[in-house]
């Protein structure tokens, strides 16, 4: 009765430890991660390049203006922000010297012009006079000498003629010189425009900028109906832009609103202010005139421009591709991350295109970066996949 009983506890025995070692397996087996996967589609696919740091809102037309000699502020009749329209006067710096000299040139020229008059009746009635005696002394009624004496006359009055026309002409010069430098005490609009900057106050003293020294200008004006944006394209992109492309815009402070545009230049040599950054500056304008309503010069901007679109194509994540060439599916069947080669077409920063590998509504995993996802990895999904 002995033995049967050493038996009954060694068997009950290796049951405890079986049962403890699948229960330490059990507890300290690996959990299946969690996945987050998309489903392989089909869609449009866009090949596009941006800027490398921030594109600015440009106006396509703005003056700096300031007025071409110095002097004090006598009138300034507009204010920032003000619209103005083209040629209205912005300021006028104290010249009543000058306009006192237009008017004494203005009437030294009417004077002139006066002389001039009179000096060419007085040729023409004498040369009359010598028509007529010529015609006397053909008949033997006055002498030679008469008749010398009254042509000569008549030409030593149109010299006079002629020399008061030039008097004239040289007064109406100076007017014109008088009139050049009353027009440098004047700042006008050379377009319609809103004023953004006015740097001077009545009756402060503005001086023109030294050469090769930049100061303020007096006026800064905009041209608040055109404007396009300014953005640095890196070099390596470059090449493969095209005035006309179609374009993208944003803008910080329209968050929620992109833009139509288009290429309209691309720059003719590389800029390079950082030099590990080489870049080439792109102008893209706005499509619709709408679009430029609440726009301010100065705006941060972004371009994202299309180099290529294919329109329906299988296409998944960009972020789910690994290496260019590598992407993690997950087997329903067999709840298990499986590691697959692709080979991709165009991309962009949401999708990238899929010309072989993958097949229509696998599951790809976008989280790659997860710690444990690898291949033959137990797992479950997220949520349902999209």
């Amino acid at each position: 009765m002995a033995m049967p009983k050493i038996k009954f506890r060694w068997i009950i025995l290796i049951l405890i430890i079986i049962a403890g070692s699948f229960a330490a397996f059990w507890y300290t087996r690996p959990k299946p991660i969690t996945v987050v996967v998309k489903l392989v589609e089909k869609g449009l696919v866009e090949k596009t390049v941006a800027n490398t740091r921030a594109g600015t809102i440009t106006a396509c037309r703005r003056a700096k203006l300031s007025p071409g000699i110095g002097g004090q502020i006598i009138k300034l009749p507009v204010r920032e922000g003000d619209f103005v329209e083209k040629d209205a006067l912005l300021l006028e710096l104290w010249n009543e010297d000058i306009m006192e000299e237009a008017k004494f040139a203005q009437k030294e020229a009417d004077a002139n012009e006066s002389r001039s008059k009179a000096a060419c009746l007085r040729a023409e009635i004498a040369q009359r006079d010598a028509d007529r005696l010529s015609e006397l002394h053909k008949k033997n009624l006055i002498s030679l000498e008469k008749l010398d004496q009254a042509m000569t006359g008549a030409k030593a009055l149109k010299a006079e003629c002629e020399a008061s026309k030039a008097a004239f002409l040289m007064s109406r010069s100076r007017m014109g010189v008088v009139q050049a430098n009353l027009k440098r005490t004047r700042l006008t609009a050379p377009f319609s425009g809103i004023i953004a900057e006015i740097n001077g106050e009545l009756n402060e003293y503005v001086t023109p900028s030294p050469v090769g020294i930049p100061t303020p200008p007096a006026v800064d004006l905009v041209d608040n109906t055109c404007f396009y944006v300014a953005a640095p394209i890196d070099e390596v992109d470059a090449p493969a832009i095209s005035t006309g492309m179609a374009a993208r815009i944003t803008l910080d402070s329209f968050r929620d609103r992109n833009y139509e545009g288009k290429v309209k230049r691309v720059g003719v040599f590389v800029l390079d202010r950082e030099k590990q950054a080489r870049t080439v500056d792109v102008e893209v304008e706005f499509v619709n005139t709408a679009d430029l309503e609440n726009l301010l010069a100065g705006y941060s901007a972004d371009v994202e421009i299309i180099l290529s679109i294919h329109p329906d194509t299988l296409r998944i994540p960009t972020e789910a591709i690994l290496d260019g060439n590598r992407v993690f599916v997950f087997s329903e069947s067999e709840e298990m991350i499986l590691e697959k080669k692709i080979k991709s077409g165009i991309s962009n920063w949401d999708f990238t295109e899929v010309l072989s590998g993958l097949e229509m509504n696998e599951m790809v995993v976008v989280n790659v970066d997860q710690a444990g996802v690898k291949d033959g990895v137990k797992a479950k999904i997220q949520g349902e996949p999209k």
